[in-house]
């Protein structure tokens, strides 16, 4: 099964760490969990903070320890293809979270989205890039909340409009 993943973090710096973390299956079921700091992670940045809405006080507060969300994405994305779709950002913060978790940085593979994409464009009768370009002009009403979830499902949405417009929906 498809997994579309998305993380909010604590800035944009090689020092960043995940606050957030959703993700919705190719099915519609999703979810998103706030991610308390492990010790080490100290970094912030106010305008990140901004973007996402999410303070550091409600991470102490509200966020799961880093070793239960772990187990979590483990544990659920076992046997599935997981799309990002900024898998190197992305990807920075899941390993983040796995050896924060004592686990192997590489123990889950991201991959873009746009694989997805031209993965449900495939059979088109057109161009693959003209279904994709349309599909996101389709999605681009949907805005971009910069909340984990939300975002993994506007890019579940674009997916699903790949499929429809390629006829394989």
């Amino acid at each position: 099964m498809l997994v579309f993943l998305d993380f909010e973090a604590s800035s944009l710096s090689k020092f960043s760490y995940p606050v957030e973390v959703g993700w919705v299956f190719e099915d519609g079921l999703g979810e998103s969990h706030l991610i308390r700091p492990a010790p080490a992670w100290t970094e912030w940045d106010a305008a990140a903070e901004a973007t996402h809405g999410i303070s550091r006080d409600l991470l102490e507060r509200d966020g799961l320890p880093v070793e239960r969300v772990c187990d979590k994405v483990v544990r659920l994305f076992d046997d599935n293809r997981v799309f990002a779709s900024a898998p190197s950002w992305d990807g920075h913060w899941l390993s983040m979270l796995l050896r924060a978790a004592g686990r192997p940085r590489h123990l889950v593979r991201l991959m873009g989205t746009e694989v997805a994409f031209l993965e449900a464009a495939h059979d088109a009768a057109g161009d693959a890039a003209d279904t994709i370009a349309a599909a996101r002009r389709e999605v681009e009403v949907l805005p971009v909340v910069h909340r984990a979830l939300a975002d993994a499902r506007r890019e579940r949405e674009i997916w699903l409009a790949v499929r429809r417009l390629s006829g394989r929906a």
